[in-house]
């Protein structure tokens, strides 16, 4: 009998403990799986034997994890050395060898997929029997070989309600404002491209992708243009063209990833004091991936299927690979899931291509297409003196 332990990893989502969720009711199902553990802090807690038996939790707490946001387990961005040889794999090796770990889940992004990628060569190598298997996890939609991510389908309806709700607002004044709305989004603009499906009176004036070369004159003269002809204006903006911005400090993470949010505030500013217009700078920031309420039905039901996937795949002795969701084809949703290898993952990018960013600009008749049976329907929520109830860990220790 083999213990199984998951971990979350980089940037929380509003159903990555959905996922947690899925991992856990299908492990129960197994009885040649003994302890069902947790990292605490991602890949940290493994580093540091920080581990919590998830066998402790009661069953009401594992319910509401399907309504809770964030990591509840605790992320990390920390990043392994691409030499196996370094000290922080013996340590690993010693975490997973004292509690018995035949099964690794590792729930990320790209970032976390490198470190799955590499977790799985060090198992390879130390001829250690531990399967290891990646979640797919992140609003930013960028997962190669994927038909989306876990977490951008919420993230993409909390993205798209909240554009229509400021876009109703600008249009009750005769003489509005210059809304900027900054998405995040660094290198690839799949959320930020969300704001094509809005119609009619609340459509975008322009949308801005980090695929797309920023100018800011071009920029300038577009808002006056919009401005001159309907004194208001609706400007959604990837955070990613910040990168492409004259700003003094660029801070990076500990992957080399530049520190995203401001490009709406300092494009605010630079339209007030070059066009002399009043403006409203909107950072939507974390509440795009930690919003209870605009969970969707969808992302749920699918973060739990991967999950019940890719521990019945690791039982099957599969190993170094990330369960993907391939849409099948015809008018009606339905999508099937698969193993892909993680070499073919980890630091690979998705970003739109020029067809997605042409309609982007134009009709928006694909991204629709792609995005609204993402959308649909809503978890049954357990409401709590008038919010939604959040799950608490009682985080026993593994000895």
């Amino acid at each position: 009998m083999k213990n199984l332990l998951y971990f979350q990893s980089g940037g929380p989502t509003s159903v990555i403990n959905t996922s947690l969720y899925g991992v856990i009711k299908e492990a129960k199902k197994h009885p040649e799986i003994g302890g069902i553990y947790g990292s605490l802090y991602g890949v940290e807690g493994v580093l540091n034997d920080n581990l919590i038996d998830l066998r402790k939790e009661t069953e009401e707490t594992i319910e509401l994890l399907q309504q809770t946001p964030g990591a509840i387990l605790g992320t990390t961005r920390y990043k392994l050395s691409g030499d196996l040889s370094h000290p922080d794999y013996q340590k690993i090796l010693t975490t997973l060898k004292k509690h018995n770990i035949g099964y690794l889940m590792v729930n990320g992004g790209n970032d976390s997929m490198d470190t799955c990628h590499k977790l799985s060569k060090l198992v390879k190598e130390a001829n250690y029997d531990c399967n290891v298997i990646g979640i797919p996890k992140t609003i930013d939609n960028d997962l190669a070989n994927t038909d989306h991510c876990l977490g951008f389908p919420s993230a993409a309806k909390f993205v798209l309600q909240t554009l229509q709700d400021v876009a109703i607002d600008n249009l009750v004044y005769n003489k509005g404002k210059v809304a900027i709305v900054e998405v995040m989004g660094r290198n690839a603009g799949w959320l930020t491209a969300v704001a094509a499906l809005l119609e009619g009176d609340v459509k975008a004036d322009r949308i801005y992708l980090p695929e797309d070369r920023f100018d800011l004159d071009v920029f300038l003269s577009e808002v006056k243009a919009v401005y001159e002809k309907k004194k208001k204006g609706l400007f959604v903006i990837s955070e990613g063209i910040l990168a492409q911005m004259p700003v003094n400090v660029k801070e990076v993470d500990g992957f080399g990833h530049m520190q995203m949010g401001g490009a709406a505030y300092q494009l605010g500013q630079i339209v007030k004091e070059r066009l002399g217009l009043s403006t409203r700078p909107i950072e939507f920031s974390l509440m795009q991936r930690a919003a209870a309420q605009y969970i969707s039905l969808v992302d749920s039901k699918e973060a739990i299927k991967v999950s019940s996937v890719a521990v019945k795949k690791a039982l099957a002795g599969k190993t170094d690979s990330m369960v993907v969701i391939v849409r099948k084809p015809g008018e009606e949703y339905k999508v099937s899931y698969k193993l892909f290898k993680l070499n073919k993952i980890a630091n690979v990018e998705k970003k739109l291509t020029p067809e997605l960013i042409a309609d982007v600009h134009g009709d928006g008749k694909l991204m629709k297409a792609y995005v609204r049976p993402l959308l649909k329907g809503s978890p049954k929520f357990v409401f709590d003196q008038g919010v939604v109830k959040r799950a608490v860990l009682k985080k026993v220790k593994v000895g």
